[in-house]
């Protein structure tokens, strides 16, 4: 009846739109006084979930992110990506999905890259005759791939919480990621089919040549990333810094980012990261609670009463996490969530790499879907439409989103193949 009772508590904040973080944190506060438990419990366990290594890299993947952003890496790979692809009808369609994947390899934000690109793709779109839900809907849906492309942020904060390595979880989200591109591009392709008015842009060779000078050093920045995580020269964490101290360089050489910028560029940095370390801290004082109710222990119990099957426990996660995705952040959902589900999945031999990739992905696809989709109230905000147009667009590009995370459910081994032909 506790549990239940602190559960609805939350809910209802949550309704009422309170802050994630301040949603969990109230009534688990407020549990530990009614129980008589120290407040100073409570710092300990505030201290005890930021204090890890593995988390220090997710300030500094953050920085990466905001640096990539001002430096205006964004805009280079758009006038690239429309230098290849403009004369292919329905051109800009898969320039976004281009740009949004090229992009993702240096921001691990769906939300960050929804906004920065929106701005440039969808005016873009409507000038050459696409419908702006049409635009809204790929926009949308291509920001979905930076949270699952590493370097993610939801990955660092998974691996930390299950003790898995890091550069394996990147190297098993290179293929899903890549599969998720591909899927929208074949919707981009079916709905341009049926659009005879839409205006192709010009081809021009000089103009390939300039703009792959202008995007050659910013497509540096995944091989040094990613290439020394998985090479073995940096930790994630030593990664993250080296790929925020090159955006640093490139933005100084670019002359897009000046010192006196630099304020606004870390304050971005820490605000953001402050918002997902107090989601983290709350997030982790509420896991304490539920773990003292024995939550855990009742829920593995019902799960393993109702199947031993780790196919049929994948699909209930999968299931599981589109629902939470859709009204909690995908950090406290992952926070609360990873210490319950990984000795159930640990019992049925479900490899902890599928299973935190499925995971991502499946929350990810939250941000897309009412009644909380952080990426369709902020696709409303930027283009000033509203929520429910921004939805309408991307129904159609939810499905090969959902068909990837069945492919990560029946064929495992379709995300642990690279990890293990590393040796990782």
């Amino acid at each position: 009846m506790t549990v239940v009772l602190l559960l609805v508590t939350i809910g209802a904040l949550l309704l009422l739109r309170v802050p994630v973080a301040f949603a969990f944190l109230g009534p688990a506060l407020a549990y530990l006084v009614l129980t008589g438990a120290s407040l100073g419990l409570a710092m300990r366990l505030v201290t005890n979930s930021t204090a890890s290594f593995p988390l220090l890299a997710v300030p500094l993947f953050v920085l990466l992110g905001v640096m990539a952003n001002r430096a205006g890496i964004a805009d280079r790979l758009f006038d690239f990506a429309l230098a290849l692809f403009g004369r292919v009808r329905g051109g800009l369609g898969y320039v976004t999905v281009g740009v949004s994947l090229g992009f993702s390899w240096m921001s691990g934000s769906a939300v960050a890259d929804a906004a920065a690109l929106s701005k440039v793709e969808i005016p873009a779109m409507i000038r050459n005759g696409y419908e702006r839900t049409f635009g809204l809907g790929v926009v949308g849906s291509s920001a979905l791939i930076a949270p699952v492309m590493p370097p993610s942020i939801p990955a660092v904060i998974y691996a930390g919480l299950a003790a898995v390595s890091t550069g394996a979880l990147f190297a098993a989200s290179v293929a899903p990621a890549l599969l998720m591109a591909l899927g929208l591009c074949v919707v981009v392709f079916f709905w341009v089919r049926r659009q005879p008015e839409i205006v192709h842009t010009g081809f021009s060779w000089s103009k390939l040549a300039e703009t792959s000078k202008r995007v050659a050093a910013p497509l540096l920045a995944p091989v040094i990333i990613l290439g020394g995580i998985l090479g073995g020269l940096f930790t994630p964490t030593e990664a993250a810094a080296v790929g925020a101290f090159y955006m640093l360089v490139l933005g100084f050489a670019y002359r897009t980012l000046k010192l006196r910028d630099l304020p606004g560029v870390f304050a971005e940095a820490v605000m953001t990261t402050a918002a997902i370390m107090l989601i983290v801290s709350s997030a982790s004082i509420l896991g304490y609670v539920l773990s003292r109710e024995r939550v855990p222990q009742e829920l593995s119990e019902l799960v393993l009463g109702f199947t031993e099957n780790a196919t049929v426990f994948l699909l209930l996660v999968a299931l599981l996490m589109l629902v939470l995705g859709t009204v909690v952040d995908a950090t406290a959902v992952l926070v609360l969530v990873v210490p319950i589900l990984m000795p159930i999945a640990m019992r049925l031999e479900v490899d902890p790499i599928v299973l935190g990739v499925l995971m991502i992905l499946s929350l990810m696809i939250g941000l897309l879907t009412p009644p909380v989709g952080t990426v369709l109230y902020v696709l409303s905000s930027v283009m000033d439409v509203p929520v429910g147009e921004v939805f309408k667009g991307s129904l159609p590009f939810l499905v090969p989103l959902v068909l990837v995370c069945l492919l990560i459910i029946f064929v495992p081994e379709f995300v642990t193949w690279l990890p293990n032909q590393l040796g990782l």
